[in-house]
Formats: C-alpha cells, structure tokens, sequence
C-alpha cells in the first residue's frame, strides 16, 4: 500500500475514536460511575475484594466508607507478594509486568503493577488516542508518512519470579506489536539499552538518516538528545535534519522551562507541541486541542479518579471527592482506582480543573515538591509561570532549576534560595532574581504576603549553576535517563546543599 493512502487511511480510522470521547465529555459522571461498578464487580472475587466485601458495595458512597485511601507504602507487601508469584490479590487476572518507578529524591523504588487491561485499555489506548485528536485537529497531517522518533527510559527489563519490572517506557516496548516497530526509530533494540550515554549515541546514529515527523518524550531528555543530533550532523536546527517533523509529544515535566528552547530547535512555522500525561500509575490526560496548554481528562481508561483539596500544602483527606463535586481552580491532589487493581491510590501529583465541561486540568505539581516552611505554600505551577514571565522579559532561557528555603534565625528572617541553570544567560542576575520575586507575589498571594516590608520573608537569592550542573548531580545518583526528574521545590535544604557544593 502506497504510504500517503496508508496514512489517509489510518488517519481515518483513528478519528473514529473522536466519537467516543464525545460520550465521556459530555456524560463524564454517568462513565465515571459505570466504570466505578465494573472495577468492583471484576475485582469481588480477589483477596482485596473479599477483605472489603465488593459484592455488597452499591454507590460511590459505599465504596468511599469502605475502601481506605492508600499510599504505595501501604500496599508494599501485597506488591511484593504479587512480584512473588502469587496472584488474585487485588486484581483477578495474572499480573507478570511492574513498573519500576524511583522518585525524584528517594532512591528507594517502587514496583506499580500493570495487568493486561491496564497495558491494552489504558496505555495502549491512549496512545492512539493521542494520534486521533492529533488528526482531528489537523487533518493535513502526513504524521504517518514517516517515523516517530521516540525517547523512553534507560531501564532494561528484569525477570524475577517469572515477574518483569522495568520503567513503564521499556514495558511498553516490549509489547508492542511488530508494526509499531516499523513505524518508530530507534529500534527496540536500542531503545532498550541499559546505559542512558551509549544509548544516546545508537540512538542519534540510528535516527539521523531516517524520515522522521514526529518526536516524543519527556522534554528534559529529548533537549539532551536533540543537542547531541545537532553536534552529530552540524545543523543549525532540528527542523534541518528533519524538515518533515511536524509535531513533538511530550510529557514527564513541565514544558514551561523549556518552551524557548524548542521554539529555537524546530523553526517550522507549523511545527506543533502536544501534552500527555501520563506516568506508571496510568494514562491520565491529553492535550486534545492545538497551541492549548490545558489537559481533557480522559474518562474511560479503566481508571476512577478521587480528589483530595491541598490546604497548606496538606491533604485533607476528610474532603475527598469524586468528579461530579470538583470545582475550578482549586489545588487537588489526585486519588485513583485502576483497572491494576491499585484501590484509591494516592498517585503524589496535584492538578487543578480549568474546565467543567469538558474536563480539563493543569498538573501543578507533586504533593511533596512545594515550599511551605513560612505559610507560603509555593507550588510548582507558581515557580514556572513566574519564571516564564521573567525569561520573557530578561530575554533568557531557563534549563533547570531547583529551590528551597532558608531558614529563620534568631535576628534574621527567613527567605527561598534557587539554583538556576541557564541555556541564555540574564545579562543580569541581580534584576532577574529581583523580577523573579515580583513574579512570585503576583502569582501567590500567601508568598506576597509574607514579604510585605520584609516581616517574614526577605527577597529571594539566585544563584546561577554551572552548565551541565543538574545533569553531574542525576549522573552521580545514577539517574540518566527518561523517567528521572530534577526535583523543583523542596521544604529542606539537602537538595540544595548538595547541588551549591559542586557548583
């Protein structure tokens, strides 16, 4: 088959997709409900099942007085004894795969389970979804007359127990069907490969030469790879090696630092950015619009979800509500029950709804990467909206960063101190760190508050990083590679500290 009539073709089919979307969109209550019911009827007969008595569970409120909240910790030893051998614990069906999921500043892993549904109705679905409300929006796309150039963790998979564990990335292709392959450079081969800097090289060799016209990954990883594809072909852009890209998925962290510097890489006026979200919990949103920055929340991924009100930087847990009780613009820590048998998981992100109808969001960070020592409650969607704002106007770009507080002393007060690492410089530091504060106030009016006249916060300290800072210090910790995030914002100094020693 000719491939501009196999993309036509495909195109067609994937739109058709469209259709059920609009179900959920507009019945998004009435889906959420039903999916709640099933998850509970395909799970009565497992351990977790029989413990909470699911065959007499019979509205969301049941469910909500039964099943307590839970965190990964909570739940270990189920995990461990699943990744054993034993099965029907909390899911019915065999569960052999796990992702393996460190975060940003613990070392310690864990092991998120994923059955067979989860991997087709979740995973694998969302993925073509992405691509049906990529055509719907674009309908003179020729995305699939070419490859997409995707960048996954650096994990390989291990077998233990006749179980695998792996990051999400590696477990995903590894069940790829064979003409996902064909379409998609590297190689699964390559892609595989446990050792992030000799895997970038294959990689770049591997996908130079091909036509490739679609890019995705997490943005602080694919800066690195694509920096290395204009080192290897001595390009000025990435739109130079190829000229036939047309759109970069992307997701992990926020694309906000980074915007610039992929507006200077992919000079085609056309050139598109979309958002996914996702992590090895599950798929939970899509960027369903072009040039937007809000998130549809997708509905009937096997998924349920629950929100947790952030006051103070805390989860009140007594206020946990499902989707039909949220509202606009306030900070919710997201709850989820899965077609994996993880029962109201509190999965560590938080979001905020921007839309009702349908349901869209903005992530805003992780419930435990925020500063709030002095009752400022800084959250990562305030550090990064305020830092774009001041890129935009000292005419810099940001390429890391991290900040924590300083503490109070006895005849001092307390203040946040940054380490930011720049791929354009301010031309100078002192108004950068000046404006940056201004930015901070008018996006967060507790951290305004607390540094009116200086009474308990003073202005806030920059410091500028060496280049390559933030990658020596996820090299040192053996964390190259796709999963592996600098953490933004903290309540205590270690990260800081150990960042401003090698700086």
């Amino acid at each position: 088959m000719p491939i501009p009539l196999f993309n036509s073709i495909a195109s067609w089919i994937l739109k058709k997709r469209i259709h059920q979307m609009e179900l959920f969109m507009k019945y998004p209550n009435e889906v959420q409900n039903e999916l709640l019911h099933n998850l509970i009827k395909t799970a009565s007969k497992t351990e977790i099942g029989m413990i909470y008595d699911f065959k007499t569970i019979n509205s969301y409120n049941v469910f909500k007085s039964r099943v307590p909240v839970c965190n990964y910790d909570e739940i270990e030893t189920n995990i461990e004894r699943c990744r054993k051998g034993e099965q029907n614990i909390f899911w019915p069906s065999n569960i052999k795969w796990f992702a393996k999921s460190s975060g940003t500043t613990n070392s310690r892993s864990k092991f998120i389970p994923l059955s067979t549904e989860a991997l087709e109705d979740c995973h694998y679905k969302a993925g073509k979804d992405m691509l049906s409300l990529y055509f719907n929006n674009n309908e003179d796309s020729q995305l699939l007359t070419g490859k997409s150039l995707r960048l996954g963790g650096s994990n390989e998979l291990y077998n233990k127990n006749n179980s695998y564990f792996g990051d999400l990335s590696s477990i995903i292709i590894q069940n790829l069907p064979f003409w996902a392959e064909l379409s998609s450079t590297p190689s699964n081969k390559t892609s595989l490969m446990p050792e992030w800097e000799t895997k970038m090289k294959a990689i770049v060799s591997e996908s130079i030469n091909e036509k490739v016209t679609s890019l995705a990954g997490v943005p602080s990883w694919m800066l690195v790879l694509l920096q290395n594809v204009l080192k290897e072909t001595e390009k000025k852009t990435i739109s130079d090696v190829w000229p036939e890209a047309e759109v970069y998925f992307h997701g992990g962290v926020s694309f906000k630092p980074y915007r610039e510097l992929y507006h200077d890489l992919f000079t085609k006026k056309d050139f598109r950015f979309y958002e996914i979200y996702n992590a090895s919990e599950g798929f939970f949103g899509i960027q369903d619009r072009n040039h937007s920055d809000e998130l549809l929340l997708m509905l009937d991924y096997g998924i349920f979800y629950e929100f947790i009100p952030m006051k103070g930087g805390q989860e009140d847990e007594s206020e946990i509500i499902p989707l039909s009780d949220v509202v606009l613009n306030i900070n919710y820590a997201m709850v989820i029950t899965t077609n994996s048998g993880l029962w109201r998981y509190k999965i560590g992100d938080t979001i905020q709804f921007t839309s009702l109808s349908p349901h869209r969001i903005h992530v805003t960070g992780r419930t435990k990467h925020f500063i709030n020592v002095f009752g400022e409650e800084l959250i990562i969607d305030n550090a990064e909206k305020a830092l774009a704002k001041v890129s935009a106007k000292t005419q810099s770009v940001v390429s890391n960063y991290t900040a924590g507080p300083v503490f109070m002393e006895r005849n001092t007060q307390g203040a946040h101190e940054w380490i930011i690492e720049f791929d354009k410089e301010p031309k100078d530091l002192k108004v950068f760190s000046s404006l940056l504060d201004k930015a901070l106030q008018e996006e967060n009016s507790d951290y305004e508050a607390k540094r009116y006249k200086n009474m308990t916060l003073h202005s806030l300290k920059v410091h500028k990083a060496k280049k390559g800072l933030f990658y020596q210090w996820l090299s040192k910790k053996g964390k190259l590679g796709g999963q592996h995030k600098v953490p933004r914002l903290s309540n205590s100094r270690e990260i800081l500290e150990e960042l401003l020693e090698v700086n």
